[in-house]
């Protein structure tokens, strides 16, 4: 319980703390309940936007729904996506990347980077049915969190401990909290009709993708990383529903 108190803290602004003390040593051990983490940041998104579109157009339910969700996780994944994207696109060496994603300041790269992710998120997830889009949405991001967390049982850390942002190098998995992890990212899954199945592969697709271009680029992972990569499969899933729900289901 510890351990889920301790992921819940890490990953969103649910302020756990004031329920229990939680052991530093726990924090090394999140990414196993990372896609737990998804069943509350993926289940509030998905109930907002469901309420959104009660009331709202898609595009802006969509931008609604996922605000909520930025005001949740206080934009986490969102910093570490702009920061890997200023720093494998303006850095040319291993240690001029890991330089410019270890500044808190924004790039040209990142900026343009987050209004191209955000511009597809919205399109792909307001194009979607609205009776099935909140489930989708609740499907995505545990399964892409889940996706995201074969980082750090296939690199190493690319920092020292003590140059890592929040001074936390997370543990690998163990073949039962691998298991917990994997059922807690497809769970939310079995809630779709049979037909988004088919958008499951390609965000282990990106991750895969994802590692080997750490592996050459870096030589390991970054939490900022691990949060590029959540959100690049999350994406993925995005561009495969609306696929799937435009030239398979229609």
């Amino acid at each position: 319980m510890k351990k889920l108190f301790a992921a819940i803290g890490f990953f969103t602004r649910i302020p756990v703390w004031k329920i229990t003390d939680i052991p530093s040593d726990k924090y090394k051990r999140v990414v196993d309940l990372w896609p737990a983490a998804g069943w509350i940041t993926g289940g509030l998104t998905a109930l907002t936007l469901w309420g959104a579109l009660q009331v709202l157009p898609p595009f802006a339910a969509v931008v609604t729904a996922f605000a909520v969700r930025l005001l949740l996780t206080g934009a986490l994944h969102e910093d570490g996506l702009a920061d890997f994207i200023d720093g494998t696109g303006g850095g040319s060496t291993r240690e001029r990347i890991l330089e410019i994603m270890k500044d808190s300041r924004i790039g040209s790269y990142g900026v343009i980077g987050l209004v191209i992710y955000f511009m597809l998120l919205v399109s792909c997830v307001a194009s979607l049915p609205p009776a099935t889009a909140p489930l989708i949405v609740f499907a995505a991001d545990p399964w892409s969190k889940f996706c995201g967390s074969f980082i750090i049982n296939t690199l190493p850390y690319a920092r020292k401990q003590e140059e890592a942002k929040n001074k936390i190098v997370y543990d690998r998995m163990s073949a039962p909290a691998f298991v917990i992890c994997l059922l807690s990212g497809l769970l939310p899954a079995i809630l779709l009709p049979e037909a988004y199945w088919l958008a499951l592969p390609l965000p282990m697709a990106v991750a895969a993708a994802m590692i080997l271009y750490m592996r050459c680029k870096i030589g390991g992972y970054t939490g900022d990383c691990c949060g590029a990569t959540a959100l690049l499969c999350e994406l993925a899933f995005y561009f495969s529903s609306a696929v799937i729900a435009h030239a398979v289901i229609q």
